[in-house]
Formats: C-alpha cells, structure tokens, sequence
C-alpha cells in the first residue's frame, strides 16, 4: 500500500453510490497503461458494512489492490451546516478533509476522485501533476464563474472575513477531482484549518453549499493548475433540478456528473440525458433502458 512508483486513489464508498463508484474504478482500469501499478484507498463510514463492500469490489475486480478504511464521522457531524440539497449533508461528503489522517504516512502523493464521475484517459497523466515549490493540492481552476455566490452577504460584509482572499485571486474549483500532496497537507494540519472554518459556519452562516466552501477558504487561490478536460463536471444538472446539461468546450478526459441527476438513476427511470450514455458503457449493473432507444 505504500508503493512511491504507485498511483495513489481515494475514493469514498456507501451503498447509495456504490454502482457509480464502481463505473469510475471499471473507467480508470480501462484507460489506464499500467492498471497494476493503481493502488486505490477507499474510506467508507465506520458503521458501513465494510465486509459487503469489500466482498462486492473484489468479486468485479479479483486483482485490484486495494485497501477500505473506517471513517468515524461523529467528529464531524456535528459541524456540518444544513446546505441546499440534503445529499450535501452526508457526513462522507467531508471525508476528504480528513484523508491525510486516514490514508497511512507513507503515502505522500493521492488522486482524490467523487463517486459520480468516469476516465477516458490515463490516471497516470492527472497523478502527474506537478505542484510546484508551495501547492498542497492541484485541481481545475474556473476563474469565469462568480465565486462571491459561493459564500453569504453577512461573510462579505464583514470585514474582517472578506479580507479573507485579499492577497490571493481566488477562483472556484471543484473538490471532486484534485491532486494532494498529503505530507504538504499533514505538515500545515490543513485539516484543522478546514475545521476552523466550519466551527464558524455554525456560530455565523457564511456560506450555504455543503462541504465546498471550506476548501475555497482554505486554498482557492493557491492551487496547482489542471487542465480543464479533467473535471468535465455539472453533468448532473445544478442542485436544484439536475436538468440535463451539455458538454463544455474542448478536448476531455474525465467525464463528472456532478450536481443533482445521476446517471444511473436517470437510466433506470427510462430518463437518460444524452450525455448518460458515455457514462453507461462502465455500468458494471444491468442497465433497463435500451440506449438505441
């Protein structure tokens, strides 16, 4: 597990996101030139049958090394902030803050990826990222998009808080793709810096979606840079009605379905988007709906 020559995943793992997590790991084995050289972390919930999950991925996949750590999420409950979708809440969407506690020491460097997303290129390539001198994690920049929506009136109009990222240009990014140096991270206790902020969240409501904007605070400014055609994301619509969305310009190489609609469950009530059906190739569960159709 703590091979340097590795490719490192985290994922996380529950039963209402098992088949997406399934269709990412199938694509990722797929259009990777060295599947053997993909070592995969998966954090599931303490109270998660871990024998089930366990039994379930290495029945698909009998070679894949792998290794599925308990996430205790009592400690974090209690801090998370009611968002504008309840399946923002999930007390695992907040696993990745605490990753460089769960993943053992040895492992230095971790490709972090959501559950509703699928590869069409190497992993090899995005866990490659270069991070410079200062970066601790690496991910898609959207420099277009109003980062200011991202946080309340009362955190702006404070000024204290909205010197925030006076010293930064600070842009949106998406937490479900990103490259983290956990050694970078566990030697700035980022953990903790992310805790801060959610600990203030629940005395003064600075911003409304889910386990986001903690991140924003902490790091949006001082990342690494990615290419866009690794978070192809919003496939999923918005967070209100997953309405079906298309493509954004230019070449891709991951293909996330991020927001409300989901794929598989679009699939299976016979109301598929177009787009679902490049996600449908790594449904490792039947799907009904006949896609020529």
């Amino acid at each position: 597990m703590c091979s340097p020559q590795a490719d490192h995943v985290a994922m996380t793992l529950d039963t209402a996101y098992l088949r997406g997590s399934m269709a990412a790991i199938f694509s990722i084995l797929q259009h990777s030139s060295c599947p053997q050289n993909i070592i995969f972390h998966f954090v599931a919930s303490a109270t998660a049958d871990h024998h089930h999950l366990r039994y379930t991925i290495s029945r698909s996949f009998p070679s894949l090394k792998f290794q599925i750590y308990p996430y205790d999420s009592s400690a974090v409950s209690g801090l998370i902030s009611t968002s504008i979708r309840s399946a923002l809440d999930c007390p695992l969407n907040y696993a990745r803050n605490y990753l460089a506690n769960l993943i053992p020491q040895c492992v230095h460097r971790v490709v972090y990826l959501d559950s509703d997303l699928v590869l069409v290129d190497d992993i090899a390539k995005l866990a490659a990222t270069p991070l410079g001198d200062n970066s601790v994690l690496a991910a898609p920049e959207y420099c277009n998009a109003n980062f200011t929506s991202y946080f309340t009136p009362t955190f702006w109009s404070n000024p204290t808080l909205s010197l925030t990222f006076a010293d930064r240009k600070a842009c949106y990014f998406n937490t479900g793709v990103m490259v983290i140096d956990l050694q970078r991270w566990r030697e700035g206790d980022y953990t903790k810096k992310i805790i801060e902020w959610m600990e203030l969240q629940k005395r003064i409501r600075i911003y409304e979606l889910g386990s986001l904007p903690p991140f924003l605070l902490v790091f949006a400014g001082k990342i690494g840079a990615v290419d866009h055609r690794w978070n192809q994301h919003g496939l999923g619509g918005d967070n209100y009605r997953g309405l079906c969305r298309d493509l954004h310009p230019g070449p891709v190489s991951l293909l996330h379905w991020s927001g409300k609609g989901k794929p598989w469950v679009r699939l299976d009530a016979n109301r598929p988007c177009p787009l679902d059906a490049l996600w449908a190739p790594y449904d490792l569960q039947q799907t009904p709906f006949a896609l020529e159709s």
